[in-house]
């Protein structure tokens, strides 16, 4: 194990883990290394991976269950991978604004490992965010009032049948009739392993405060948006064929740049099973 290396990729958020792979030959010490980068990080990139599904499949298990997506498309004769592709005559990309996966669900994933199987020669890298950094560069006295509060998150108005942003995708996503829930997170949560605080709201499924109106919260609201994204808070990452990211969607935020059109990019994406945020 002593040939693994870690560097970070910015000064926002992120490191890369290298000289390992994860096929059958990553022994439980490398595992564990990673796995350790990416509680003390919240995001883990790795480059050069040359893996099957089912080598794919096996890494996430190592992290505990599979969360199975309801509205992505699957991967044929996968149904625990995700196919999130744009196809060459496509506008709309899936994941084309800043958001974290699966805050609408009432315990939301853990995280997610997407495996990168093509990729535009230019265009297509993935923005992230650090939601540690948003808390704690947020001032003393607004912290104090966001620590009591909690917000409503929804997929109903992203993946519903009433969603412009599912009609745009044509037909990508499926079961419309699930995307019927709401839950209700704090606004700032103590992240269950690192034990840190961070910032959990984000614009794609965030609809309100608790006990707010929609009307109230967005000027609030829109202030931490544009906090959580500074610059300094944040990493841009270039795909190549190979390529993974891990992150973790209790401490971060993500953003598909839509810079590609008329090229194909495909994508493979595990999400895996959180635990209930406090």
């Amino acid at each position: 194990m002593s040939d693994i290396a870690i560097k970070p990729v910015s000064g926002g958020v992120g490191v890369e883990v290298a000289n390992v792979n994860i096929d059958e030959t990553l022994s439980e010490g490398q595992f564990q290394f990673i796995q350790k980068a990416f509680v003390d990080n919240g995001l883990v990139f790795l480059r050069d991976q040359d893996i099957t599904p089912e080598q794919h499949i096996d890494f996430a298990e190592r992290w505990g269950d599979i969360n199975v997506n309801r509205f992505f498309p699957k991967l044929d004769g996968y149904e625990k991978i995700a196919s999130v592709t744009k196809e060459k005559d496509q506008i709309t990309n899936i994941g084309g604004g800043w958001h974290t996966d699966h805050s609408y669900d009432q315990i939301p994933a853990m995280g997610s490992i997407l495996l990168a199987r093509e990729t535009p020669t230019v265009g297509g890298d993935t923005l992230f965010a650090c939601m540690y950094k948003a808390y704690e560069s947020l001032s003393p006295g607004l912290k104090t009032t966001l620590e009591g509060m909690k917000a409503v998150h929804s997929s109903r108005h992203i993946f519903g049948d009433q969603s412009a942003y599912r009609d745009e995708m044509d037909g990508v996503f499926e079961n419309a009739d699930k995307a019927t829930q709401d839950a209700v997170h704090p606004v700032i949560i103590t992240h269950p392993e690192s034990g840190r605080k961070a910032l959990y709201v984000n614009p794609a499924f965030t609809l309100h405060f608790e006990g707010w109106s929609a009307a109230e919260s967005k000027p609030l609201l829109d202030y931490l948006y544009q906090h959580a994204t500074l610059m300094e808070h944040t990493t841009r990452f270039k795909w190549a064929e190979g390529s993974i990211a891990i992150w973790d969607n209790r401490c971060t935020w993500h953003y598909a740049l839509n810079d590609y059109h008329g090229v194909r990019r495909e994508m493979h994406r595990i999400t895996l099973e959180g635990s209930p945020l406090n």
